[in-house]
């Protein structure tokens, strides 16, 4: 499978672009920012997006929501839970000193359970709330990788003194849902390098308390 991942807006937020190779189908996940860049990728490998996957409302990761799913057609998945917080980002942008950007519409509300396909892949839906209440993972098995947005990070965890936080939701959020899967799981987070699970099993410090 086609996977790359672009550091995008002024966060450096890690969007993700998968491509099956057969179909020529794509899925991209958090376009927070950088639309130009994201389509550009997806002319080089000949790729049409069928879904767009926001694994949380803020700003840096559905920022570019909009304009993609204008240029692609494609439709947006995120969790209800996040809905009100999509809807602000008036106040998100208010605190960062930057230009609002246009607010997406929502085609699916993603929940637990749910899957996309992608080729011979599917994209399972793992809810993860703590970083905000609609936050979610995307977990690919037959590529064995994890898109853990802003939940889990190398040697960190999401922050969850903003809106819809919970420091306490977010650690049984890892606990139940993420560090069950295999060790050897590729993490993707939504900022910075890459980890695997067994790594923050054993050196990340907030899961070794």
């Amino acid at each position: 499978m086609i996977h790359e991942i672009l550091p995008v807006g002024m966060l450096r937020c890690n969007c993700s672009v998968f491509g099956d190779e057969a179909t020529r189908e794509a899925i991209v996940v958090d376009p927070g920012d950088d639309i130009a860049d994201v389509l550009a990728v997806l002319v080089k490998h000949g790729l049409k997006v069928k879904a767009i996957v926001i694994t949380h409302a803020h700003i840096d990761h559905i920022g570019g929501a909009a304009k993609l799913k204008a240029m692609t057609g494609a439709p947006v998945y995120m969790n209800a839970n996040d809905r009100e917080l999509s809807e602000r980002m008036d106040m998100q942008a208010a605190w960062l000193g930057m230009e609002t950007p246009e607010v997406t519409a929502v085609d699916v509300f993603a929940k637990e359970g749910d899957t996309l396909g992608l080729g011979s892949a599917v994209f399972h839906v793992l809810e993860t709330p703590g970083h905000t209440q609609g936050s979610i993972s995307v977990w690919i098995p037959e590529e064995g990788k994890l898109v853990a947005g802003d939940t889990l990070f190398r040697d960190s965890i999401g922050r969850t003194d903003l809106p819809g936080g919970d420091g306490r939701q977010i650690l049984q959020s890892i606990g139940a849902k993420l560090m069950v899967l295999p060790e050897e799981t590729v993490v993707i987070a939504g900022h910075g390098m890459n980890t695997t699970i067994g790594r923050e099993k054993r050196f990340n410090p907030y899961l070794r308390r």
